[in-house]
């Protein structure tokens, strides 16, 4: 980058200081969701795989479209739109280039049509059913999160983020273990339910082996909800900048070095 470029991104001088407060909230968004990947019990890259190759998109594909044309003649059957939701993420997630550690990998246009292809066939499948399938609704609730790190405004991550918490909260209904209430913890949170949130912080911790371990999962917890404090106060500023200079003034900036975090936890 550029020496002038650089100054620009961060020059906090005049009408610009409003706006990185405003974009910075997504960084502090999204690395709460990462740190936590780090330290959960539940990895969502575990439940998503690696398919980062062409054969892989080429093969998500093809399966996708083999379940859109039988979607087609049976739009109801809840079986079928789970295999959709599905093989839609998966399709999503084979488009997402592999990055090394530490790095982040960012959400192309392909692969977040993807995804937003995959939440109105989620729409639809919890339609039809009564009690949704657990594990799907976790790996929507990271895919949703997945959608809010590569948002281009704090308010659109934070419509992905509302999303998560929603999916989430049926994963831990259904499987209330200590990594889904912890994970449904964060989302509340951030989504700015902090009511919910410490809901979820205490049946969490109730999980716990131990005590010393419940304590533990509680001061990380804490930590999460300082931050989506911290989120919740820059969620104001970000509506009062975008009022003002419309959304085209609260572009993330971190959309240049490659993405914004790493996958979310489930």
């Amino acid at each position: 980058m550029a020496d002038d470029e650089r100054r620009m991104l961060f020059d906090t001088r005049g009408r610009r200081k409003n706006v990185i407060r405003a974009v910075y909230a997504v960084l502090a968004l999204l690395m709460g969701g990462s740190l936590f990947l780090a330290v959960g019990p539940v990895n969502i890259a575990e439940l998503i795989g690696d398919s980062n190759t062409i054969d892989a998109a080429k093969s998500a594909d093809e399966r996708v479209e083999r379940l859109e044309q039988r979607a087609v003649a049976t739009p109801n059957d809840e079986n079928l739109l789970l295999a959709l939701t599905r093989a839609q993420i998966a399709a999503g997630n084979a488009r997402i280039e592999p990055v090394a550690e530490g790095e982040v990998a960012p959400v192309e246009p392909a692969a977040q049509s993807e995804f937003e292809d995959a939440s109105q066939t989620w729409n639809r499948y919890l339609k039809q059913v009564d009690e949704p399938n657990a594990t799907a609704a976790q790996l929507v609730a990271g895919t949703f999160f997945r959608l809010a790190e590569s948002s281009t405004t704090v308010l659109e991550a934070q419509e992905d983020v509302v999303k998560a918490a929603a999916a989430q909260r049926i994963a831990a209904e259904a499987s209330p273990t200590l990594g889904s209430l912890s994970t449904l913890a964060i989302y509340e949170y951030f989504k700015g339910d902090f009511a919910a949130g410490n809901k979820a912080t205490q049946q969490a911790a109730a999980k716990a082996p131990s005590k010393a371990e419940a304590k533990t999962i509680e001061e990380q917890l804490a930590e999460y909800r300082k931050r989506a404090k911290a989120f919740a106060k820059q969620k104001k500023e970000a509506a009062k900048a975008e009022g003002e200079r419309g959304k085209e003034a609260l572009q993330n900036p971190f959309g240049g070095f490659g993405g914004a975090a790493a996958p979310p936890g489930g």
